[in-house]
């Protein structure tokens, strides 16, 4: 009976679940171990995504016989410069822009007041059917600004106070150009067999999606940005920069961020004149097309290959239980989680195997 499928799943969820249980009540002696992943996680996490964006071109360099402190040498002089190019360049307009959006908020608020007392005001004339429906749709529309305001609020908070942990990003960035080659042996070499084999493979396919996921969906969200600040200055929208740089945040999380950068884009619109707003959701249009037909199916291609639907659902859960960061780490986490899962299906007659081997031993 040892041998069978459904009592060996049957003991690994009943072992899983007492040890779940007996950590639960034991928490006090995991606090320091929190502690300590609570601080790295975001180093690591920006760290390790940096890596992934910079680590073609040090590959091309290696390839011409540049030496491994030679490329680290070469990409962190270059990311610096790069950095300090664009904030020297952006940082004067962006920081101009905030400062009239700021100074132009209270007349932005009346005006939306205005459009909302215009609104209500013509409901009055239809049937109660129909004013129900719309004030039920203004009712969420304004709990869904709410709930991103507040996220984006959280977000801030949170890498403010996250400023100290950010001073690792550059330690954990050069470690990672330096022995990125030795992270996954360093695991698998621990087993030996099958599962040595198995885990090997495993880890390769976290870090292809993981490759495939950060390249991919940086460099769409800066074409976005770009076409959408082309589109934007060309109609004279205000605060056209601030409003890309905004959309390449947003970007980064699929198929709901361009939704999320759109609304402040029509907003200011419809404020700035209500015409502008057609132009905004055109040029909007257009990015979108231009992005879903020949951008992200030469950059990313297939490779996740995740269902839209299964997309929303994720990042409204991820949302729900962690916020924007959870929203922002959903699909990545998803995509590593799929991979592991899809080999332990195709390896799962070895695996059973080795360990009914071992237990037999």
């Amino acid at each position: 009976m040892t041998r069978k499928v459904w009592f060996q799943v049957g003991i690994a969820i009943l072992l899983t679940i007492l040890i779940i249980k007996y950590a639960l009540e034991i928490k006090f002696i995991f606090k320091p171990f929190v502690i300590i992943i609570k601080t790295i996680i975001l180093p690591v996490i920006f760290g390790g995504a940096l890596f992934y964006l910079v680590e073609p071109l040090q590959h091309k360099l290696e390839e011409k016989k540049v030496p491994r402190w030679g490329s680290i040498l070469i990409i962190v002089v270059g990311v610096i410069g790069l950095l300090a190019a664009v904030i020297l360049i952006i940082a004067p307009k962006v920081n101009e822009q905030v400062k009239n959006l700021i100074e132009n908020s209270p007349m932005f608020a009346n005006k939306l007041n205005e459009w909302r007392l215009l609104i209500m005001d013509s409901i009055d004339h239809l049937p109660n059917e129909v004013i129900d429906t719309l004030e039920n749709a203004i009712g969420s529309m304004e709990s869904f600004a709410g709930t991103i305001g507040s996220g984006l609020i959280t977000f801030l908070q949170s890498v403010s106070s996250a400023i100290i942990s950010l001073v690792l990003v550059p330690f954990f960035f050069i470690f990672m150009l330096k022995d990125h080659e030795k992270f996954a042996p360093r695991i698998y070499g621990w087993f030996k067999g099958n599962f040595r084999d198995w885990l090997k493979q495993t880890l390769f396919d976290v870090d292809q999606v993981l490759r495939s996921y950060i390249q991919g969906q940086v460099i769409i969200s800066i074409l976005l940005a770009i076409l959408l600040f082309i589109g934007y200055s060309a109609v004279g929208l205000e605060y056209a920069l601030l409003l890309s740089i905004f959309a390449l945040f947003m970007n980064i999380i699929p198929f709901l961020g361009p939704w999320i950068a759109f609304l402040p884009a029509a907003t200011i619109a419809l404020i700035q004149d209500p015409k502008m707003i057609i132009w905004v959701s055109i040029i909007t249009l257009v990015a979108q097309q231009i992005d879903s037909h020949l951008i992200t199916p030469n950059i990313m291609g297939k490779s996740l290959n995740i269902h839209p639907l299964t997309v929303i659902t994720i990042l409204l859960a991820a949302g729900s239980i962690a916020g924007f960061f959870g929203i922002l780490l959903a699909i990545p986490t998803y995509a590593v989680i799929k991979a592991i899962i899809k080999n332990i299906y195709l390896s799962g007659d070895l695996i059973r195997e080795t360990v009914t081997d071992d237990v037999d031993k």
